[in-house]
């Protein structure tokens, strides 16, 4: 596959998980106000971090050191029954972890008072069955992703998340005395959905004219199982020894990405219902950074992987695939530096409206609105950190990656220091300051890296990094408006005013992004003709 083929698929995949994230955000966001309505904060506390911390530390240290590598590119001739065979480690690397971090929640971590969250020893049992089940899929999921296969995830993963929302609502409204049980069986049916979704797939794919014509390496589903060919070793010691570095590394950025939630699981830092409320404001303010930031630095970390080759000096690569990779970065840069600047602006102004809306006096009331501003703060970071690790982790060769374990592990051990001091001092807030150190760290040294990287070539893709200063301008203007329009409109004097300042946020942002439609060309340029591949179809 071409470079212009990789872009252009890679793209595509990044507008299809936005859409993607974008119906699980909102589905999540909904179905969170519908529960606040029914079960107790302090059971969506128990659920949303202390179970939900499980099942994600289940999964990603089981299967990100295997995705990573697997899909880093060793070029045309990789070959995929070794592939397969080292995604099927997966499972037994899960069940493994799976006795480990079970036996931790249950004797370790003090468990909730049985009497108003019961069922917590079977819930634990229960998610950890679900995150097993969902690491079943995995050989598939790689395929698919190395493949391209964009609507097979978009399609399976929302089947999922739909069945996932309708199990909880039926069983909140019907049974809400079943308590942790409800959440248990919501999760399991959306790992079941996932792996029956892919597995009906590659049945119905395998060996199809479709297949043969995209001459897919694998004919048989009997393929998809673990397997030996004669003369060939079972797994390639390259790709294994790169998985085991990034394995390393998988289990530290695990622990900076949920931080906050080891700390106020492991140190008590904060009650069940703090930690509810907290959660609740914390998916509220991560929700444009997780369907938006997120899925793009997944599909351009395969971009990056395959165009430019790990480890490599730029001067020894082909220059134009060097020269789009510069560009493409360039124009990511300075795209996820704008949005996450108009929502730290705008975040600012409207977020005790959002949360008086969102949850009423429960989350607009105390820490909630200071919560929600400084996340806003952080969501910028989130933005710059997530598109400049996804060029570093695709360009570092596997002794760089190696040495960044060291880094990783520096920044984890100061990270949890410093929340739970921050914590103890400042609240919830502490976590959030905390994560913004951490995440500016990072930044720092990705920057360090690329600037070193493109050193010796013409190109600066860090110049994404300087927007216009109209941009500047007109973001200063919209502050200073929209704070004084809160100060004056918002939130105790009826719907009428609430309107008025949502018309001041409204006219404002309009012109920030007329703004930007004027002044930076090329990166309206790349958002129409990559990122919105469908945009571009109709144009031409």
């Amino acid at each position: 596959m071409g470079s212009e083929d990789v872009l252009k698929s890679a793209s595509t995949l990044a507008s299809y998980n936005v859409l993607l994230q974008v119906m699980f955000r909102v589905l999540t966001f909904l179905l969170n106000a519908f529960t606040l309505r029914f079960v107790s904060k302090e059971l969506i506390g128990v659920v949303n971090v202390r179970l939900m911390l499980l099942y994600s530390t289940l999964v990603f240290l089981s299967r990100e050191a295997f995705r990573r590598a697997c899909l880093s590119g060793e070029g045309a001739g990789r070959n995929w029954r070794q592939v397969i065979n080292l995604l099927w480690l997966t499972f037994p690397v899960g069940c493994v972890w799976g006795v480990l971090l079970v036996c931790v929640w249950w004797w370790l971590l003090q468990a909730p008072d049985s009497e108003t969250i019961p069922h917590y020893v079977p819930a634990v049992g229960l998610f950890c069955l679900a995150a097993l089940t969902e690491l079943l899929a995995e050989p598939l999921w790689v395929l698919a992703h190395a493949h391209m296969f964009v609507r097979l995830k978009v399609i399976a993963e929302s089947l999922a998340m739909i069945a996932k929302c309708l199990v909880t609502v039926v069983l909140v409204v019907s049974t809400p005395q079943w308590g942790l049980y409800i959440f248990s069986a919501a999760q399991w049916v959306y790992a079941g959905f996932l792996l029956v979704c892919y597995v009906l797939y590659f049945i119905n794919f395998l060996g199809s004219e479709e297949a043969q014509k995209k001459l897919f390496p694998v004919s048989h589903i009997k393929d998809l199982l673990p397997s030996r060919v004669d003369h060939e070793p079972l797994l390639n010691w390259k790709l294994t020894t790169l998985t085991w570095s990034f394995f390393k590394q998988s289990f530290l950025k695990q622990i900076l990405t949920e931080g906050e939630r080891y700390v106020m699981t492991f140190l008590n830092v904060l009650n069940f219902g703090e930690q509810g409320v907290y959660d609740i404001i914390n998916n509220l303010g991560s929700m444009v950074a997780r369907f938006l930031f997120l899925p793009i630095e997944e599909s351009f970390y395969v971009f990056f992987a395959q165009v430019l080759e790990r480890g490599r000096d730029v001067r020894h690569q082909k220059q134009e695939e060097v020269s789009m990779a510069a560009e493409v970065l360039e124009c990511l840069l300075k795209l996820v530096l704008l949005i996450g600047l108009i929502i730290t602006v705008f975040g600012y102004a409207y977020s005790h409206l959002a949360l008086d809306i969102y949850g009423g006096e429960l989350l607009s009331s105390g820490a909630g609105p200071a919560l929600l501003r400084c996340y806003s703060c952080y969501v910028l970071l989130l933005a710059i950190n997530g598109v400049t690790e996804c060029f570093v982790f695709a360009a570092m060769s596997k002794e760089e990656v190696d040495r960044y374990n060291l880094v990783m592990l520096g920044l984890s051990v100061s990270f949890l220091l410093l929340s739970y001091w921050l914590t103890w001092v400042l609240g919830g807030v502490g976590f959030i300051l905390a994560n913004c150190c951490n995440m500016a760290l990072r930044i720092t040294h990705s920057i360090v890296y690329i600037q070193r990287y493109f050193l010796q070539s013409e190109y600066t893709p860090l110049w994404g990094l300087r927007p216009h200063s109209a941009v500047i301008i007109a973001l200063g203007v919209s502050s200073i408006l929209t704070t004084c329009s809160e100060s004056m409109f918002c939130c105790d004097g009826g719907w009428l005013l609430r309107l008025v300042h949502v018309a001041v946020g409204a006219v404002c942002l309009l012109g920030v992004v007329i703004t930007v439609f004027l002044t930076e060309t090329r990166l309206v340029q790349f958002v129409r003709t990559q990122l919105l591949p469908k945009y571009s179809k109709k144009h031409t």
